[in-house]
């Protein structure tokens, strides 16, 4: 629903007119979009989690062992994705539009099936940074991986070291941009002379 950027109102519409999307989801009848709101307050982050890793292992259980690539990216989604209506009302009232904040979206995905492994959503401006370690981690705990790709906000020694050292991975973060006096050490080093920006989506 909130890939393809519905609201409430438009997914009752959506499922009434598709009959395969309700078999596919085991639905005999078309809900109300009430019903969808309050499944969605009641849906924590653990829930969803644990359906990611379950549906994961059920789409390799079959598949030949092998160490798997990570890529780990980070998304601002639109404040008004999930109903209009609220961003229209305190419009109208002349209360402004609530820009201020917006939803923030962090994700593991693996590349060969294209699963999402873990994920986390928070209110931005956030530091995404310090995200991808904890969820390199639970990624981790549903297959092993022998790379980490990052883009070069996540760029910092420490999600480095932690790939490295405590998983084993080869970690790929291309190091950030910076002035020309700036010295970088260690990994982030060896990613500016060994993966330059260009080269960064042709390592695999």
């Amino acid at each position: 629903m909130r890939y393809e950027d519905w609201t409430f109102r438009e997914t009752e519409g959506r499922l009434r007119e598709h009959t395969e999307l309700r078999m596919a989801l085991g639905l005999k009848q078309t809900l109300d979009y009430t019903t969808f709101y309050r499944f969605m307050r009641r849906l924590d982050a653990f829930c969803i989690q644990i359906a990611l890793q379950e549906a994961a292992l059920e789409t390799i259980k079959d598949q030949p062992s092998k160490r798997a690539f990570f890529a780990v990216d980070a998304t601002g989604l639109a404040p008004g994705a999930i109903s209009t209506f609220f961003i229209n009302r305190k419009r109208d009232r002349g209360q402004g539009l609530p820009w201020r904040y917006w939803l923030k979206w962090v994700v593991v995905v693996e590349t060969k099936n294209q699963l999402l492994l873990a994920q986390i959503a928070k209110r931005g401006p956030y530091n995404d940074c310090a995200l991808l370690r904890p969820l390199v981690d639970i990624a981790h705990q549903v297959m092993p991986a022998s790379y980490a790709l990052a883009d070069a906000e996540f760029d910092s020694e420490r999600n480095h070291k932690h790939i490295r050292e405590v998983h084993h991975m080869r970690s790929i973060i291309p190091a950030k941009r910076g002035k020309k006096t700036w010295h970088l050490k260690g990994i982030r080093a060896q990613m500016k002379s060994n993966f330059p920006v260009r080269k960064y989506f042709n390592v695999i």
